[in-house]
C-alpha cells in the first residue's frame, strides 16, 4: 500500500475518496516538530546547529500513528501544501522518519505537490513526483532560525529595560511600527480650514449643472487658496446674480479594465472592506474552501491554494474561464486572454492566484451547501476572477470650462464634469475598490486608460460652447483638512505588501500577535496602538534603529527569496545578520534604565506630553508646580508618568491621557467641597488607572497607636508592630464622567455607594445598590442583576429593584453574571466510536470542543470553523488523558486543572516563547513539628 501524508485531516479525507484502495492517507496535523523555547535551541557558535523537539501531545501522536502507517509502505508520497512551510514539514516528516529508523531500504519517497484539491490535480502530482526542494527547506531553516535569534535575544532585553513588556519579533516589531508611526502623524497634524465655492447652474432647457471654482484672475486654486469664510462669502457675492458662460468643453473616452485574481493579500483586504472579516477569519474560510467540501455527495476542493502573491492563472484555467464568460455574456464580454504580472516588492510568482477551481461552479449553484462564510468568500473570489478576463469597461467623460465676470471685475472660472457608461464590461460581474497594485500587459493605443475601481461622477447635460448659463444657487462650504486614516488590517496587510514586509502565510498571524501582545486594540476596524506598543517601538527606535527599518526588513526577505531560489547560502545570511545584531545587542544591555528613560521621554514626548493650548511647559508636574514630569518604570505595572520631584510630591498618571484623562490630571488635589457628616474634604484625584473622587485624607489608626505605646519588648528581640495607616474612601469616576464636570453632590453620590435601596419584602434582608468592574448592579442575597444605566444606581427604588431581582432570577440562577446557554459554533455530529453530540461552544474565554460533559479548548490560532471531527477527538482524548478526567454522560460541567501557561517573545512566523517560572506558594505550618522540619526539607530539596 502506497502511504500519502497531508497537513490537515480534512484534506486526507477529501484526497482518501480520490485515490483507489492502494493508497493510506494519513495526516500530519501541521508541523511535527518545532525549536523549543529554551536557550541553546539555536547555536550561532556552533554553525547554527539548530535543536528540534515536539512539545505537544497531538504532534507526538501523529508522528507514532505516521512511524506505524511506514512500516507497511511500498511507497512514501510527501504531499504537504505547495509552499515554504508545506516544503519544511515534509523535510521534517522524513528527518523524523529517518531518525527513528522507520524507513526500509528500497521504499522510495516522493514529493509532490498541487495548487487545487480536485481529483485531476490530485493524479496530475501523484504522476509527476519530484525530490524536496533543498533550497526551498534552507530558506525556511534561515527564516525560523531568524525569528527564534530575533525573538530569543531582544525579548529578554525587552523586559529588564521596559518590564511590562511582552516580546519583539523580526516583522511584528516592524509592522508596529507601521502602526505606531501613523499614530503619530495623526497626533501631530495640525488642521488647516478651507473653504469651496459651488456653483448650481441652470441650462435654457433648465437642467442642472454643478461647478466648483478653480480659479481666479486666470490663477488655478489650490486646495488651500481659500482659508476663511470673508474671502469665501467675498467670492459668493461677486459671482451671484452674474452670467456664465460655457467657454469650453472636452470630451474623451475612458477604459477601466478589471484588477486581476486575488493574492492572499489583496483576498483579505477586500474580504475586510466588502464582507467586514478580518484577517483571521478570511485565511480560515478559504482554507476550508482549498481543503474540500462535500457538493453532491462529492468532496472537492472549490478554490485553489489561498497563501500566494502571485496573480497570473494557468493557460487551461484562463481558457475555461473565458468559455464560461463567453457563454453567460456573449463575445462582447471576452476580449483577447489579460496575462498579469505583480508589482508587489519581492513577490514569489510560483504559485497562481487565488481562484475557483472549477468556474463553471458558479456561487448560486454551492450556496446552500457551503455555510454562510464560505459562500460569501466564494462569491467574492469567483466574480473577480470571472471580471479579470472580461473586457473592459467603456466611459465617455465630459469637462466643461465655465467663466463667469464678477461684480468686483475679476473673472471667476468654474469647472463642471460628469461621465457615463457606454460600456459596462467586467461591471457586470464585479464592482471593485481602488487597491490593485498591478500592471496589465494590455492597454488601448487610442483610448485614455484610467485606475480600476474609482468612483464614476455624475452625468451632465448636452451643453455647448457660449452656452448661457443662469446662477441657481452659489454656496461657500467649509471644510477641514484631515489626518491621514489609521490602519486597518486590511490597509496594514496591503502597506506590508507594497514594502516588502512579511509573506501571505504569516500576515494574518502578524495581526493576530500584535493584538495578543496587547501593542495594539482594534476599534471600528482601526488599529489604535496601545502605550506598551508604543513604548516597545520608541525603545527599539532608539537602540535597534536599523532592525525596524523597513528596508533592512524588506531586505532580509529578499535574501531569503533569494535562499530559496539556490542563489544565497542561509548559513551566510545568518551569519552576516549575527555578527552585527550580537554586538548592538551586548550594548543595549549595559544601558542604565535612566539612559532608556531618557530616550524614550524624546520620541515619546509629542505623545506622553501634549503641547498645552496656553503655551505652558507641558512637562510641569500639576500638583507640585516645581518637579519635571518624567516617564518612570514599575516592575509591576510597567510604565507610567511621574513627578521628577519624587518623593516630596507623589504626583503620578497613566502614560497616555488626553480628553478627560487630561483634564483630571490637570485638576489633580482639586478640593470639590466638605463632606456634611465628616466634614472632610472631597476632592477630585488622577491616579495611575484614571480619575477618582476621595474623601480625606490617609490617617493613622489610632486603636494600633495606643496598642504600640502599651506594647513593652521581650527580652530586647521582639518589635513593636509598625503603626497602620488607615486609607481614605475613594472611588472611581465611571466612564464617560467628565472629570471638569464633577461637583461635590456627584462626588458625595459616588462616595456613597453601595447604596441600601431597602428591605426586601419578602425576605426582609437589605438590596444594595453599587458600581463594579463591569458596570451598575443591585445586590440582594448573592444575586447580582445588572441595571441599564449608572443613574439608575442612584436613584433606583424599592420596587424596580424587586423587579430586576425577579428578572433576573427567570432569566437565570445566582451569581453576578447571567449563565447563558454557550453559543454553538458547529455542531460535529456523533462521537465515531463512544457516541453522544460532538460541538464547538463559544466559552467566555474562546471556542472549545464539549462531549459528554468533556470540555477541550480549541487551540489558540486555530479558526473554530476549520476543527474536524477528528481534531475534536483528538482534543477531548488529550483533555481526558490530561485531567483525569471520563465523559459522563448528561454532565453539566467537566472538573479541570488550571495549568498555567505563560507566552513571550512570539514573532508573527513563530518567534520563540519563553516560559516564565511560576511564583512559589508558601503553605502555612500545620504543626509546631511540621515548623520544625521544614528546614532541613528545604536543605534536602536544595
Amino acid at each position: 500500500m502506497n502511504l500519502l501524508i497531508v497537513e490537515s485531516p480534512a484534506k486526507a479525507k477529501t484526497i482518501n475518496k480520490y485515490l483507489g484502495d492502494g493508497y493510506k492517507v494519513i495526516a500530519s496535523y501541521g508541523h511535527v516538530r518545532d525549536l523549543p523555547s529554551k536557550d541553546g535551541s539555536v547555536e550561532p557558535d556552533n554553525d547554527f546547529a539548530m535543536h528540534w523537539a515536539q512539545d505537544d501531545e497531538r504532534s507526538k501522536k501523529a508522528m507514532r500513528d505516521i512511524v506505524d502507517a511506514v512500516k507497511g509502505a511500498k511507497k512514501i508520497i510527501l504531499a504537504t501544501d505547495p509552499d515554504r512551510e508545506g516544503e519544511a514539514i515534509s523535510w521534517h516528516l522524513l528527518e523524523m522518519l529517518a531518525q527513528r529508523k522507520a524507513l526500509k531500504s528500497g521504499v522510495p519517497v516522493e514529493r509532490v505537490t498541487f495548487n487545487a484539491i480536485t481529483k485531476k490535480d490530485v493524479l496530475d502530482a501523484i504522476a509527476n513526483p519530484r525530490k524536496i526542494d533543498g533550497p526551498l527547506v534552507d530558506a525556511y531553516l534561515a527564516r525560523r532560525a531568524l525569528d527564534y535569534l530575533v525573538g530569543f535575544t531582544l525579548s529578554p532585553v525587552l523586559w529588564r529595560k521596559l518590564p511590562g513588556t511582552r516580546s519583539a519579533g523580526r516583522v511584528q516589531s516592524v509592522a508596529l511600527r507601521l502602526v505606531c508611526d501613523r499614530e503619530a502623524e495623526i497626533e501631530i497634524f495640525r488642521t488647516d480650514e478651507y473653504w469651496t465655492v459651488d456653483a448650481l447652474l441652470k441650462t435654457a432647457k433648465n437642467d442642472d449643472v454643478r461647478a466648483r471654482l478653480i480659479s481666479i484672475a486666470g490663477q488655478r486654486l489650490e486646495k488651500l487658496t481659500i482659508k476663511d469664510q470673508a474671502s469665501a462669502s467675498a467670492i459668493k457675492v461677486a459671482v451671484e446674480g452674474c452670467d456664465f458662460h460655457v467657454s469650453s468643453i472636452d470630451k474623451k473616452s475612458a477604459k477601466r479594465n478589471p484588477s486581476p485574481p486575488f493574492t492572499t493579500s489583496t483576498l483579505q483586504m477586500d474580504a475586510s472592506r466588502k464582507l467586514g472579516f478580518s484577517a483571521k477569519q478570511t485565511m480560515g474560510t478559504a482554507q476550508r474552501l482549498y481543503e474540500g467540501v462535500d457538493i453532491g455527495g462529492e468532496t472537492v476542493g472549490l478554490i485553489t491554494y489561498m497563501r500566494t502573491d502571485g496573480v497570473q492563472i494557468g493557460p487551461d484555467a484562463v481558457a475555461d474561464i473565458r468559455n464560461v464568460i463567453r457563454a453567460e455574456f456573449g463575445d462582447k464580454y471576452t476580449p483577447i486572454a489579460r496575462d498579469y504580472k505583480s508589482k508587489a516588492k519581492n513577490a514569489q510568482e510560483a504559485h497562481e492566484a487565488i481562484r475557483p477551481t472549477d468556474p463553471k461552479r458558479t456561487p448560486d449553484s454551492i450556496r446552500r451547501l457551503i455555510d454562510k462564510d464560505q459562500a460569501a468568500l466564494y462569491d467574492l473570489i469567483w466574480k473577480r476572477t470571472i471580471a479579470s478576463q472580461m473586457a473592459p469597461a467603456e466611459i465617455d467623460q465630459t469637462t466643461a470650462e465655465i467663466d463667469v465676470k464678477g461684480r468686483d471685475g475679476k473673472a471667476y472660472g468654474f469647472r463642471a464634469s460628469g461621465s457615463v457608461v457606454t460600456f459596462d464590461g467586467f461591471r457586470k460581474v464585479y464592482e471593485e475598490g481602488r487597491d490593485a497594485r498591478v500592471r496589465v500587459i494590455e492597454k488601448g493605443k487610442d483610448d485614455v486608460e484610467v485606475d480600476a475601481g474609482e468612483d464614476d461622477s455624475r452625468r451632465l447635460p448636452p451643453l455647448a460652447v457660449g452656452d448661457k448659463l443662469a446662477p441657481k444657487q452659489i454656496d461657500a462650504d467649509q471644510h477641514f483638512t484631515q489626518p491621514p486614516p489609521r490602519f486597518s488590517e486590511a490597509t496594514l496587510v496591503k502597506r506590508m505588501e507594497e514594502l516588502g514586509i512579511g509573506r501571505p502565510s504569516t500576515y494574518a498571524s502578524t495581526m493576530a500577535v500584535l493584538q495578543d501582545r496587547d501593542y495594539v486594540r482594534m476599534e471600528k476596524k482601526q488599529l489604535i496602538p496601545e502605550d506598551r506598543g508604543r513604548l516597545v517601538t520608541a525603545f527599539l527606535e532608539s537602540f535597534f534603529m536599523r532592525y525596524v527599518e523597513y528596508d533592512f526588513t524588506a531586505d532580509l526577505e529578499e535574501k531569503l527569496d533569494l535562499i530559496s531560489d539556490g542563489k544565497l547560502k542561509w548559513k551566510d545570511v545568518l551569519r552576516d545578520f549575527w555578527r552585527d545584531f550580537t554586538g548592538q545587542v551586548s550594548e543595549i544591555k549595559e544601558l542604565r534604565v535612566t539612559q532608556v528613560l531618557d530616550a524614550l521621554n524624546e520620541l515619546l514626548g509629542p505623545h506622553v506630553f501634549p503641547a498645552k493650548e496656553d503655551g505652558g511647559d507641558p512637562r510641569l508636574c500639576p500638583k507640585c508646580g516645581k518637579g519635571q514630569l518624567s516617564l518612570k518604570i514599575s516592575g509591576r505595572n510597567g510604565a507610567f508618568v511621574g513627578c521628577g520631584n519624587y518623593p516630596e510630591c507623589t504626583y503620578t498618571r497613566q502614560l497616555s491621557q488626553t480628553g478627560a484623562d487630561g483634564d483630571a490630571a490637570a485638576m489633580d488635589g482639586k478640593v470639590l467641597g466638605l463632606d456634611p457628616l465628616s466634614g472632610k474634604e472631597v476632592s477630585l484625584r488622577n491616579g495611575r488607572f484614571g480619575a477618582y473622587v476621595q474623601l480625606g485624607e490617609a490617617e493613622l489608626d489610632a486603636t494600633l497607636v495606643v496598642e504600640v505605646e502599651e506594647t513593652k519588648p521581650k527580652r530586647g528581640k521582639a518589635k513593636p508592630p509598625k503603626p497602620k495607616m488607615i486609607q481614605p474612601k475613594r472611588s472611581s469616576l465611571p466612564k464617560g464622567w467628565d472629570p471638569a464636570s464633577m461637583d461635590l453632590e456627584r462626588a458625595l453620590k459616588l462616595l456613597n455607594l453601595p447604596r441600601l435601596v431597602g428591605e426586601h419584602p419578602e425576605t426582609k434582608t437589605p438590596i444594595k445598590a453599587a458600581l463594579g468592574r463591569f458596570g451598575p448592579y443591585i445586590l440582594h442575597d448573592g444575586t447580582y442583576a445588572n441595571v441599564e444605566s449608572i443613574e439608575e444606581v442612584f436613584d433606583i427604588g424599592l420596587n424596580r429593584a424587586v423587579i430586576v431581582l425577579v428578572e433576573k432570577r427567570a432569566g437565570g440562577g445566582k451569581g453576578r453574571f447571567q449563565r447563558n446557554k454557550p453559543t454553538v459554533l458547529k455542531e460535529l455530529g456523533e462521537h465515531p466510536s463512544e457516541g453522544g453530540k460532538i460541538e464547538i461552544l463559544e466559552g467566555k474565554y474562546g471556542a472549545y470542543v464539549s462531549h459528554n460533559g468533556v470540555n477541550a479548548t480549541v487551540p489558540k490560532g486555530k479558526e473554530p470553523a476549520t476543527v474536524s471531527v477528528e481534531d475534536a477527538v483528538m482534543l477531548i482524548s488529550e483533555r481526558i488523558a490530561k485531567g483525569g478526567l471520563k465523559p459522563k454522560k448528561g454532565a453539566k460541567k467537566a472538573p479541570s486543572k488550571a495549568a498555567a501557561k505563560t507566552k513571550a517573545g512570539n514573532d508573527s512566523e513563530a518567534t520563540a516563547k519563553l516560559a516564565v517560572p511560576k511564583p512559589a506558594i508558601k503553605k502555612p505550618a500545620a504543626s509546631k513539628a511540621a515548623a520544625k522540619k521544614a528546614p532541613a526539607k528545604k536543605k534536602a530539596a536544595g
